[in-house]
């Protein structure tokens, strides 16, 4: 890695609503080779926040399909809707030390 670089880490983030499709499959392969070339992490992050769509067995098929194309992940599955508290904690520390503000535009 160059002088001055930091670790690589990329992730993969599917909405579990269906199956994997080929769109998703190259962005994780893209990713999944950046990682690997660069000597980081490929992290698999389940974005199922959408509760009426997500389903169990959505999330099977995506594991099984990336399976199937030989990608491995370093961490994870992190499923998004497990990690809400952290995200919340997080969000606060930011605006606490006035990196973040509350935005009311909407």
């Amino acid at each position: 890695m160059k002088k001055g670089m930091t670790d690589v880490r990329v992730r993969f983030a599917p909405s579990p609503t269906g199956y994997l499709h080929i769109g998703g499959l190259r962005t994780a392969l893209f990713n999944w080779l950046f990682a690997r070339r660069h000597g980081g992490k490929f992290i698999l992050r389940i974005e199922d926040t959408d509760r009426e769509r997500s389903t169990a067995a959505a999330i099977e098929a995506i594991l099984d399909g990336l399976r199937w194309a030989g990608l491995d992940w370093d961490e994870g599955p992190h499923r998004q809707s497990d990690r809400l508290d952290l995200y919340r904690q997080k969000a606060m520390e930011l605006l606490d030390r006035g990196r973040a503000y509350w935005c009311v535009c909407t």
